[in-house]
């Protein structure tokens, strides 16, 4: 069904995703075999080391960048919230590739929770069904899909831009033209998921190189 509600079952698809994820990080790390998600390098779905506290915007950018560099990706836009930061990560043509959360109390990095683990057709769990199809929703649809369930669940939110990931779009979700929060819509199902585990926005940065 378009634009149902995901957030009331957050809390288990999110502890199910991140065990699943664990399970699968300790057993390519460990060699028993190949990632369950297939042979290919992209699907990164597990944690990198931690490197200590992060107490700054310049910190949660160097971690997510040394995630990013191992993969051949890079860092673009990085966003501070009350439970730690956020950062998109870049393809080396400037496409959007895969979302991380940078702990702040540890400096761990890992693949956001929800749409980027779940959703994502090229590094995500998804990609195990083999290369990204086309998108059956395009980018003014799935802003309309994001005001409608933001209407009915978040009032007084309206969608930003979608910014285009493997599989879904991810939105700022905006109040009087401020940022608030995210979510993110599938582009085959019209499914939102709206990212909950944020907490409050504080602040947001453009990575130097991203432009």
């Amino acid at each position: 069904m378009t634009g149902r509600l995901r957030d009331r079952r957050l809390p288990l698809i999110v502890l199910v995703a991140a065990v699943a994820a664990l399970i699968a990080s300790v057993v390519w790390v460990s060699g028993v075999g190949s990632p369950p998600w297939g042979p290919g390098p992209r699907a990164m779905t597990g944690t990198v080391s931690r490197a200590g506290p992060v107490h700054d915007m310049a910190g949660a950018d160097r971690a997510a960048g040394r995630f990013a560099h191992r993969r051949g990706l890079h860092v673009g836009e990085v966003m501070q919230f009350s439970n730690g930061y956020y950062a998109e990560l870049l393809a080396r043509d400037g496409s959007h590739a895969t979302e991380v959360l940078v702990d702040p109390r540890t400096g761990a990095v890992q693949t956001e929770f929800g749409p980027a683990m779940m959703w994502n057709t090229a590094y995500g769990m998804m990609s195990a069904r083999g290369r990204p199809g086309t998108a059956a929703i395009g980018p003014a649809r799935a802003v309309r899909i994001a005001d409608r369930w933001l209407g009915g669940h978040r009032p007084g939110l309206h969608a930003a831009e979608p910014e285009r990931f493997p599989g879904y779009y991810t939105l700022h979700t905006l109040r009087d033209g401020h940022i608030v929060g995210m979510l993110s819509v599938n582009a085959a199902t019209g499914t939102v998921w709206y990212h909950t585990w944020h907490g409050r926005f504080l602040r947001m940065q453009e990575h130097p190189g991203s432009a």
